[in-house]
Parts: C-alpha cells; sequence; structure tokens
C-alpha cells in the first residue's frame, strides 16, 4: 500500500450531521470514529459536550460545524456559537462563509465573519476550517469567474486566520433542471485550485462525494490534508482488505471510485 493505515485514517472527519441524527447515532458514531482512528467527528454544536466525553483519550478530536449548513448567521451569533462549541470540548470548527455576501462581493464583510470565528477559536486553543459550498460557485460572482472567485475567497481566508479551506457542507444542495435536488461536493478541479491558492501554512479539507478508499487517496494526492466522510467504516475496511490481499502476493483491483460520486 502507498500509504499506511494510519496516513489515511488520520484524514478523515467522521462526519455526523444528518438532520435525523439521534443521541444513539452520535453516541454510535463517536465509537465507530475511536474504533477506526478517525482523525476527528464532525458534530452539531449541541452535542459536542457528549462527543468530547466519549472521545476522551481516544486521540479522535471533536469537531462542531458553526453557521451550519448555510452560514447565513449573524458574525456575532457564529462568534458566540464558537465559543460555546470550544468550552464543551470542540478542538476543530468547521464554519460556513456568509455566501450571500460574497457572491454580493463584500469581501470585507466575509473576511470580517470568519476573522471573527478563527479569533475566538484561537482564544481556545481550536483551529477553523472555512467551507465555501463550491456548488453556489459554479458561476462565479461579483465580476469574477467561478475559479477567480474561489482563489480570492483562498486568499481571504488565508488573511482571516483559517487552519483549513473546505469545498463544501455535504448539504448544499442545487435545484436541476428537473426540479430535484443534488450537488457534487468535493471535485478533482477544486481541491487543486483551492490547494494552489493558499500557501503551505493552510490546509485543505474535502467534503461531499467522497465515498470510497479510491476516493480518499485521491483528495491525498491533490494535497487534501483531511476528507468529510460518512464512510469511514467502508474505506477502512477496504484498505485492511487491500493490506492482507497484497501480503497474500495478490494483485487488488483499486476500483473505479473516486471523487464526485454525490451523496454525504
Amino acid at each position: 500500500m502507498k500509504y499506511s493505515y494510519d496516513e489515511l485514517a488520520k484524514m478523515i472527519d467522521h462526519s455526523l450531521l444528518h438532520p435525523t441524527m439521534t443521541d444513539q447515532d452520535l453516541d454510535d458514531g463517536c465509537r465507530l470514529a475511536a474504533k477506526y482512528g478517525a482523525a476527528s467527528v464532525c458534530i452539531k454544536p449541541y452535542a459536542v459536550k457528549r462527543a468530547a466525553e466519549l472521545l476522551n483519550g481516544t486521540g479522535v478530536l471533536v469537531g462542531a460545524v458553526i453557521g451550519f449548513p448555510h452560514g447565513n448567521g449573524t458574525t456575532e451569533s457564529k462568534r458566540y456559537e464558537t465559543e460555546l462549541a470550544c468550552r464543551d470540548g470542540a478542538a476543530e470548527i468547521d464554519m460556513v462563509i456568509n455566501i450571500g455576501k460574497a457572491l454580493s462581493g463584500d469581501w470585507a464583510y466575509v473576511e470580517t465573519d470568519v476573522r471573527a470565528v478563527c479569533d475566538e477559536a484561537r482564544r481556545h486553543g481550536a483551529k477553523v476550517k472555512v467551507i465555501f459550498e463550491n456548488d453556489y460557485l459554479t458561476k462565479g460572482g461579483a465580476g469574477l469567474d467561478s475559479d477567480a472567485f474561489k482563489r480570492k475567497l483562498c486568499e481571504l481566508c488565508e488573511r482571516a486566520g483559517a487552519a483549513w479551506v473546505k469545498t463544501s457542507s455535504g448539504y448544499g444542495f442545487v435545484k436541476q433542471a428537473d426540479g430535484s435536488y443534488n450537488y457534487k461536493g468535493a471535485t478533482e478541479h477544486d481541491l487543486a485550485l483551492m490547494r494552489a491558492s493558499v500557501s503551505e501554512a493552510v490546509q485543505v479539507k474535502a467534503a461531499g462525494g467522497v465515498r470510497d478508499l479510491d476516493g480518499l487517496i485521491r483528495v491525498r494526492e491533490l494535497g487534501g490534508s483531511r476528507c468529510g466522510a460518512t464512510a469511514t467504516a467502508a474505506m477502512m475496511d477496504e484498505y485492511r482488505k487491500r493490506e492482507a490481499a497484497e501480503k497474500a502476493g495478490v494483485t487488488v483491483d483499486g476500483g473505479k471510485g473516486g471523487i464526485g460520486a454525490g451523496g454525504y
């Protein structure tokens, strides 16, 4: 195997964000993340205290989403939400930008919004991942094409103190021509673009559409250091399967998976 088990497992932020998540789902998800040695769980703010209790001593961090999923709260509400999450035990914060303000070209507002969360998190020793929601940015905005718009956001987030820039929330559903809603989430193009648009001091996280081991590996090869995923068990069970086959001298087909399969 090109990468070790730990190298790949510690890329995974195990996502526990579905609107119907029960208390039992949270407990089971935290235990699963600990079993597979994930980097963190990514959860809703109300669940931080319980997750911190469950994961104490496991090496799995607790991450909380802020302004999730559409980033429409006031800057002060995002800051306070961050304060509360950190007090409850969050070591990482995944915040959503104010997408409408970004598309309006109000860059000062967006940067102030991000900075407020980053500054509050830093006071508690936590790090921030900033979610762009790239599915909403395919046509660009504020006089910029899509790629230039994302580059602008990357530069802004780095100035504001972000530790990661992140492609998606996993819930950025876009209305399709037939009236249904869907999304792509992370794409190879966006991951490469975002990696090239920040310095080495800032990391890149993929979210949405990475549902198998090959997709996880591809994120790493494109420069991503974290990946939001619900398919943690399937990814890492597949790793063990391939590892065992390799030790037995059996050639294993990597499959046809990858990035952009949809779903989260």
